[in-house]
């Protein structure tokens, strides 16, 4: 592991592709890479690209990273595409327009599948940044999916958020206004050389947008330097996002008992609750069985924990406090944003994300920061069991 993070360090572009993947795999190997990182600040400028289907994103994406190889600087390209519905992989709609780059050792582009993940980007999104901040890469360019209002994902990450709009948007800005609209640091018209462009630069000031504009033409690669400038001339560590604090929600109950068989029996029976998932955790040592308290999707869960080795965590809480309430368990989103402010805040934060029972990424905060209970955080997900 040691060898690989140096090769990484040192250019090596063929690691840096391995550990990419192993990261989006979710790798045991990748949490202890992810890990050495972790150790040391960031210094790479993350600008983030979102807006609608359309907008010339991925053209702009490509202006932007020409004009930084002119300057001498390097950069990695993470492009999110749709899932494939065959694969799950990435279209690689992205990585195919940005075809000029692929001979330039200077530059890094990964295209990556959103499995799901709403948001506009995917959920490893934040620790291929982290890689490519180790790797040395002096800028970031984060290109979202482009699935529209919804897309507040990519300002956790970024420094600089980028909103891409068109002219012959109509209505469109004040329909969007409650979502991306609120976390753009800087807006850039593109196609601004198209009817329109001045209107929607008048729709944004009517309704009370702040944010510099910028007029771009990428397909000619007009506007880029003003808009590299104006990217520049924001001070990310002052940007303040109301739009994308995390949301948390009651996931489940952590109980731990001497034999799911014999409690399961007092929820199904007696209570009359059905049993959704019933699993082995071998990291953990544990047997898992859920419950849901509730027939609505997201409802909270009662979730039976039985040691499956006598040297597990959760033999020894039974030994040492006997059956009960072993953990509380939040659903959030944005799990990368709030582990940055809980260690930033001085809270014992557990380790690195792993996988848990059903599949989730999941990370644990000492009992000592929270008042007193074991504390799980889940990454939210769409599709949960």
């Amino acid at each position: 592991m040691r060898d690989w993070a140096e090769r990484i360090s040192n250019g090596d572009t063929r690691a840096l592709a391995r550990a990419a993947t192993a990261i989006e795999n979710r790798d045991e190997e990748a949490t202890a890479l992810l890990r050495q990182f972790s150790a040391r600040p960031k210094r790479a400028l993350v600008i983030g690209v979102t807006g609608p289907p359309g907008a010339g994103k991925s053209t702009l994406v490509d202006q932007i990273a020409r004009s930084l190889r002119i300057e001498g600087k390097t950069a990695g390209i993470l492009a999110v595409d749709p899932s494939s519905a065959i694969s799950g992989g990435a279209i690689l709609g992205d990585r195919i327009r940005m075809h000029s780059h692929h001979a330039d050792p200077g530059i890094f582009i990964r295209s990556m599948a959103t499995r799901g993940a709403s948001g506009g980007l995917a959920r490893t999104t934040a620790d291929l940044v982290r890689l490519l901040d180790f790797a040395g890469k002096d800028t970031i360019l984060i290109e979202t999916v482009g699935v529209g209002q919804s897309e507040i994902d990519v300002a956790r990450v970024a420094d600089v958020t980028v909103l891409v709009l068109v002219p012959g948007m109509g209505d469109d800005i004040q329909a969007i206004k409650a979502g991306i609209l609120e976390v753009a640091d800087l807006f850039a018209i593109n196609k601004a050389d198209q009817p329109g462009a001045e209107r929607v630069r008048m729709e944004l000031h009517s309704a009370g947008w702040t944010a510099p504009v910028v007029e771009t033409v990428a397909t000619e690669g007009t506007g880029i330097t003003e808009l590299l400038s104006a990217i520049r001339g924001l001070p990310p560590s002052e940007k303040k996002h109301a739009g994308v604090e995390a949301s948390f929600a009651i996931d489940h109950l952590g109980v731990a008992v001497n034999s799911i068989d014999s409690a399961a029996d007092f929820y199904q029976r007696q209570l009359g609750l059905q049993m959704t998932l019933r699993e082995t955790v071998d990291r953990e040592k544990v047997h898992v069985a859920m419950f849901p308290a509730g027939a609505a999707a997201g409802a909270p869960r009662i979730e039976l924990l039985e040691a499956s080795e006598p040297e597990s965590t959760i033999a020894k809480f039974i030994e040492k406090r006997g059956p009960g309430l072993h953990h509380v368990a939040l659903r959030v989103t944005g799990l990368t944003f709030v582990l940055e402010r809980l260690r930033a805040g001085g809270a014992r934060v557990l380790g690195e994300p792993r996988p848990g029972a059903g599949g989730h990424m999941c990370v644990f905060v000492h009992p000592a920061s929270t008042g007193g209970v074991l504390l799980e955080l889940i990454e939210e997900e769409e599709n949960r069991i």
